[in-house]
């Protein structure tokens, strides 16, 4: 009876919209997810026709040990549609089984009324332009290459086309090679590859095309100077991207203060993961040592919450922030089942403490003093949460004395047509600097990337406050006597204020 409890709970994040059906489903342990995702999907395909049966048959009114809608839709459902309740004897499951008849009459009134041949016509059809979308898969470049990659496909019997077009492939065999993303590959919509030894093994990623952007413009280059942090990372497939393009090395700079003297010591790891959920840190985990990444250090923290004058993270010079959104852009996972008239009457609201959250978390970013790069991004198709989002932020405290403008086109998928929308821009000309994907036009879920840049003229102004800073402490630990301390730890390394000298 558990699992019922679980996939209730699920409905119930669901209701109170904390997250597409993927990303809740992804907190579910894993042993039960894959069970957990089938029901929920298949009970909200069905979700209003068992609430007539529900209500029709009273039987939230008359059984209180039903505690609340959502366990009484997973359960109705599997007693209709699946042959019965799965779960051993118990106080919920004789509540359900005492109306089993009257639960049976009123489903094939509702059939007969409604006109259906089979129970399957009862269901809410999927998104449409899902079938428009692709199958695509990232090659993870940190177990082998892309033409490794095609050949094994090739080997299997599919077939190598040209570009994915609006109508799709020809033939289900076929797959090519994307033109925007180096590493990634299409595939014809009905494939799947969750149960393929490629994608158990970690050497291929499900991740929409769309969802490549961000850290494909982000462009971390593979140097030991660079510190990366994904802000929002789980479940990981964003970050396993930024830890290929890296090409899985680095190292970056962790400070002991449990000893009198801060030390620097060496760690196989520049790219940080942040995730505030216990349960999706260790899906993401998961997910990172599954795809072989090794310059990852997870994080089980808010993001928010991390000084930007931190010694370690003040370091950091990308960041990639992908905060919760509506998820207004997804439509290859059945998320156009959760709206409901009510839900839609309160958008607006909702869309507003996002954004403000949105904001929040930009802010926040260009606080951080040697950062370069901010990739801004949702799965969202509101102007809300996008252009609304990035205009406030280049008005903001932070942008203006950090420096911080939107790069420019040729920096943000150049080949890319679609774009931001000009008449929610101050600055019309900025909407170039943005990027959008248009949910059955561009082939991919609906999506929105921007990235802000430091200028020259800010880096310089940190340089010299910098070097002022160095100065001071140095002059400070002079002062103080504590030279002569630091010198008994020798071969060590020292830092001051984020660098550091051979001893």
């Amino acid at each position: 009876m558990n699992f019922y409890f679980e996939a209730a709970k699920v409905l119930d994040k669901l209701d109170a919209k904390q997250g597409s059906i993927k990303g809740v489903i992804a907190t579910v342990a894993e042993k039960d997810r894959k069970r957990t995702a089938a029901l929920v999907i298949e009970t909200l395909k069905y979700k209003p026709v068992l609430c007539d049966v529900i209500d029709a048959t009273q039987l939230l009114k008359q059984e209180k040990k039903i505690t609340t809608r959502n366990l009484a839709l997973v359960l109705v459902h599997d007693l209709l549609l699946s042959g019965g309740i799965q779960a051993s004897e118990g106080v919920v499951k004789q509540a359900i089984l005492r109306h089993k008849t009257r639960l049976h009459s009123e489903f094939q009134r509702i059939k007969i009324k409604r006109g259906v041949k089979s129970t399957e016509d009862l269901a809410q059809t999927d998104d449409s332009r899902a079938a428009l979308i692709p199958r695509y898969i990232r090659v993870n470049t940190n177990c082998w290459t892309i033409d490794e990659a095609v050949q094994a496909f090739i080997s299997r019997g599919y077939t190598l086309t040209g570009p994915f077009e609006a109508n799709g492939f020809r033939f289900s065999t076929g797959f090519a090679k994307d033109e925007h993303i180096p590493d990634l590959l299409a595939f014809h919509p009905s494939v799947r590859f969750v149960d393929d030894p490629l994608y158990q093994a970690g050497k291929i990623i499900l991740q929409d095309k769309a969802s490549c952007f961000p850290a494909h413009i982000l462009a971390p280059p593979a140097r030991n100077d660079s510190v990366v942090i994904d802000a929002t990372a789980a479940p990981g497939n964003k970050t396993s991207h930024l830890c290929a393009l890296m090409r899985n090395r680095g190292k970056v700079t962790l400070f002991d203060w449990s000893v009198d003297v801060c030390v620097l010591k060496p760690c196989s790891c520049q790219l940080f993961a942040f995730e505030r959920d216990r349960k999706r840190f260790t899906t993401l985990k998961t997910m990172l040592s599954r795809a072989q990444c090794h310059n990852v250090e997870p994080v089980n923290s808010d993001f928010l919450t991390i000084s930007p004058e931190d010694p370690i993270f003040s370091r950091a010079t990308h960041i990639l922030l992908d905060p919760s959104c509506s998820g207004s852009g997804i439509v290859n996972r059945l998320d156009h089942l959760l709206e409901t008239e009510a839900q839609m009457d309160g958008e607006q609201d909702r869309l507003n403490k996002l954004a403000a959250f949105q904001l929040m978390m930009i802010r926040h970013a260009m606080k951080f003093p040697s950062v370069k790069r901010i990739v801004y991004s949702t799965c969202s198709i509101h102007a809300t949460e996008n252009e609304h989002v990035v205009r406030q932020a280049l008005e903001s405290e932070e942008a203006l004395e950090g420096h911080f403008k939107l790069a420019p086109p040729k920096e943000v998928l150049p080949l890319w047509n679609r774009r931001g929308l000009q008449d929610e821009m101050v600055h019309p000309v900025d909407a170039l600097s943005l990027v959008r994907c248009s949910p059955g036009e561009d082939a991919t879920n609906g999506f929105f990337v921007s990235l802000f840049v430091r200028t020259d003229r800010a880096r310089e102004g940190a340089d010299i406050q910098t070097n002022k800073k160095r100065k001071q402490d140095v002059d400070e630990e002079k002062a103080s006597g504590k030279t002569k301390r630091r010198k008994k730890k020798n071969n060590q390394l020292r830092c001051d204020t984020g660098t550091h000298i051979s001893q």
